[in-house]
Order: structure tokens, then C-alpha cells, then sequence
């Protein structure tokens, strides 16, 4: 468990809440700047490989925004009394089902046919994290993966799910946490934080080689 009165703070490059609340239960203090990039013009054949990819674009764009004062100075106000050592923190996951990857579905019927196809089956996740220390330009990064097999899901949930509209925001349609779709998890394979999109050993792991000095 990391202290709260660490040296330095981080930026998380993600919106998701479940990677929000994984990084403050780690008990580090941060603060949350997105980077908007085109996912779709980023591919890769193999999982692993297209999350790092995507990863290394949106910790490109926030690196190179550091320079821009206005992002600068909305930084500093978030963390005005503190000494700190920026890390720029990007996690970016896919899921892998029947060979396939499957990003964020782009509509509600896709979302419904990834869900669908979840029932009674399974699915891998693949999620990759990239520390960069802003002070130095060090980077460190990392994969990890998870296989989640599920009991049948009935119909009316995955409708219920559907009209909620929140799988429209993650990868693979898939929210392991969710109190609609928790029940129908068989076994996890992994860790259930790979699957939430942030593990936290590898988290840890590269925060600690991103401090070090080259």
C-alpha cells in the first residue's frame, strides 16, 4: 500500500471511475486529465499489443500538453502546496472474445451482440498500464491479462444493461463490477482489477521503475 504523503503525484489518463476508485484505494493522491484520441486509427493485430499502442498515444498527447501553460497552471492549482515528482499514469484495456478484440462498442447493438455472446462463455481481458515520469521523460510499461467465464445471462438483463447505456463506455461492453452483471461471473482467472482496467501490482511495479533515476 503506497503512503498518502508520497513525494510525488500522479495524473491519471482515464474517466473511468472503477480505475479512480482502484487508485485511491492504492492511497495515492492524483488528479484525473484525459487525452482525446482517435482509438479507431490505432490498430494492432494482437492485444497486447494495440493497448500498449493506444496507451503510448494518449501518454504522448498529455506529455506534449504539459508544455501548454493553461495545463499547466490547472495542474499546479490542483496540487498548489504540495512538492511533488509528476507521474502520468495511461491505462488502456481491450477485450479478447472468441479470437476477436473487441474495443468500446459503438452502438447499442453491438454492445447487445458482445453481451450476448459473453452468455454462457467467456472472454479475456487485456490491459496495459504506462507510467511516465514527467520530471525525467521515463517511461515504464506493462500487460496484463485476465480470462472471465460467466453463467448464462438472461434476456432481460442484458436489455436492462442495454437501455442503462454505460457498456457503450467500456471495452468489450464489459463491467464486471456492476451489480447487473456481477451475479452471471463465474470464475475470474486473474485478477478482478485486470478486469476493472487498473491491476494494481503491475500499477505499482511501474510507478516504482518510472521513480528511479536511468
Amino acid at each position: 500500500m503506497a503512503l498518502m504523503e508520497s513525494p510525488f503525484k500522479i495524473i491519471l489518463g482515464s474517466s473511468s471511475v472503477a480505475r479512480r476508485h482502484i487508485l485511491a484505494k492504492m492511497g495515492y493522491d492524483f488528479t484525473v486529465m484525459t487525452a482525446d484520441i482517435d482509438e479507431k486509427a490505432i490498430r494492432k493485430e494482437k492485444p497486447e499489443e494495440l493497448v500498449t499502442a493506444l496507451a503510448e498515444a494518449k501518454n504522448d498527447l498529455i506529455y506534449e500538453n504539459r508544455r501548454d501553460r493553461r495545463w499547466f497552471l490547472s495542474f499546479i492549482a490542483v496540487f498548489a502546496e504540495s512538492y511533488f515528482l509528476l507521474i502520468g499514469l495511461i491505462d488502456l484495456e481491450v477485450v479478447v472474445h472468441e479470437g476477436r478484440i473487441r474495443e468500446k462498442p459503438s452502438s447499442k447493438d453491438e454492445a447487445r451482440h458482445f453481451i450476448e455472446g459473453y452468455s454462457g462463455g467467456r472472454a479475456e481481458v487485456v490491459g496495459s498500464v504506462l507510467v511516465t515520469n514527467l520530471k525525467t521523460g521515463r517511461r515504464e510499461a506493462g500487460w496484463e491479462r485476465a480470462e472471465v467465464y460467466f453463467h448464462d445471462i438472461p434476456a432481460q438483463i442484458v436489455q436492462s444493461l442495454i437501455e442503462e447505456g454505460i457498456t457503450l463506455n467500456v471495452a468489450g461492453g464489459l463491467m464486471l463490477e456492476h451489480p447487473l452483471t456481477s451475479p452471471f461471473v463465474k470464475e475470474v482467472i486473474g485478477t478482478a482489477d485486470t478486469v476493472m482496467g487498473l491491476p494494481k501490482s503491475l500499477t505499482e511495479r511501474l510507478i516504482q521503475e518510472a521513480l528511479t533515476c536511468p
